[in-house]
């Protein structure tokens, strides 16, 4: 038997499943139907303990196609149930076994609607995930002297720079804990992807020569990051931005705007973000627990683009001079719709217009 252990003292009393590993972390919560895989491979989960809020997890395997990072970087899973007994043609292992081969806990059989109410009600807390016999008390009096990480871009970007060749255009992604998705997003577009770490500099990135620059998700506080916020401010202007999640704050501190940590964030699959100039609504993949301060917005050169419309959270910005824009949803999906991966192509055709706009500075 395990238990999870709140920050508070709330404890939770159930089947272990996974390593037998403890671990201590943020406790969220995702509300994803499926995409169980997507979300425990998605770096941008590192630190963090993931509830899963749909009843029954793992009853479908998991397979070698759906993997968003190699090393999943995530401490913990807990679930109503995990299926011991997956049923679908791609599966190749279960739940369990992915989970012990990657030294992740889990744990199953607690009220996890219980404690997802706990989390919207208090916020997200610190929580361990440990045996059954380890003395409560003890635990809450290590969490209340144990900090969270604040070095979760580090542990998950990529050390060195590496290539994904393409004869299409040529786009520097930073790496603050990028999914596959967006890789495979390139790639569908022939584009030649140069994958850089995150403390990248300007200077570096400019001597790439590239048509655009991506800055991909990843996990924790923006503002743990002031280098990438300095490198994309010399950016801005000099080239084609496009920034998804992490990216989108950090773009947003960049221009002078701010940031802030959300209650509980967005974790899920449904989340409908309206589009402020089309007027277009669309269900967005989400996994954030900060966000934009829309009031810091106005005193900027930054431009509301997008909203949530669960609770009008900002979700889309737009440089009014550079060519730079970013969502803080993910147009990759995996998990979840597909509806906005056009925004991909919105970014190249960004760069078609900047190449041809340079083009003709040239005959002026």
């Amino acid at each position: 038997m395990k238990q999870l252990v709140l920050e508070d003292g709330t404890t939770f009393i159930g089947k272990g499943f996974g390593s037998d590993t403890e671990r201590f972390g943020e406790v969220v919560f995702n509300t994803g139907m499926t995409g169980y895989q997507e979300v425990i491979s998605d770096p941008s989960y590192c630190g963090q303990i993931v509830t899963f809020t749909y009843p029954l997890v793992g009853n479908y395997g998991i397979n070698r196609d759906d993997f968003e990072t190699v090393n999943p970087a995530i401490l913990g899973v807990v679930v109503k149930e995990h299926c011991d007994h997956p049923s679908n043609f791609r599966s190749e292992e279960t739940l369990d076994e992915l989970l012990k081969a990657k030294g992740i806990p889990g744990i199953s059989g607690i009220d996890t609607r219980k404690l997802t109410k706990i989390i919207r009600k208090h916020g997200t807390m610190k929580a361990v995930i440990t045996s059954a016999d380890r003395p409560v008390d003890e635990i809450v009096e290590m969490m209340k002297d144990t900090p969270l990480p604040v070095d979760q871009v580090k542990q998950v970007s990529t050390v060195k720079p590496y290539v994904v060749p393409g004869r299409g255009d040529r786009i520097v992604l930073i790496d603050f804990g990028m999914k596959h998705g967006i890789l495979r997003e390139f790639t569908k577009r022939n584009c030649h992807v140069t994958v850089v770490p995150y403390h990248t500099t300007a200077e570096e990135i400019l001597r790439l020569k590239p048509d655009g620059v991506m800055l991909s998700n990843g996990p924790g506080d923006p503002k743990d990051v002031p280098e990438a916020i300095e490198t994309i401010r010399q950016l801005m202007g000099q080239v084609p931005i496009f920034g998804i999640c992490l990216g989108h704050q950090l773009i947003a501190l960049a221009g002078g705007a701010d940031t802030s940590k959300m209650k509980f964030g967005h974790r899920g699959v449904n989340q409908p973000v309206k589009d402020l100039r089309s007027n277009q609504t669309r269900i967005t993949s989400q996994n954030h627990g900060y966000a934009v301060n829309a009031a810091s917005i106005q005193a900027t050169k930054l431009r509301l683009t997008q909203v949530s419309l669960n609770d009008d959270t900002v979700e889309g910005l737009e440089h009014s001079s550079a060519n730079t824009f970013s969502v803080q949803y993910h147009p990759e999906s995996s998990p979840g719709p597909d509806d906005t991966s056009y925004l991909f192509d919105e970014f190249l055709q960004r760069i078609k217009q900047e190449k041809s706009k340079n083009k003709e500075a040239l005959y002026v």
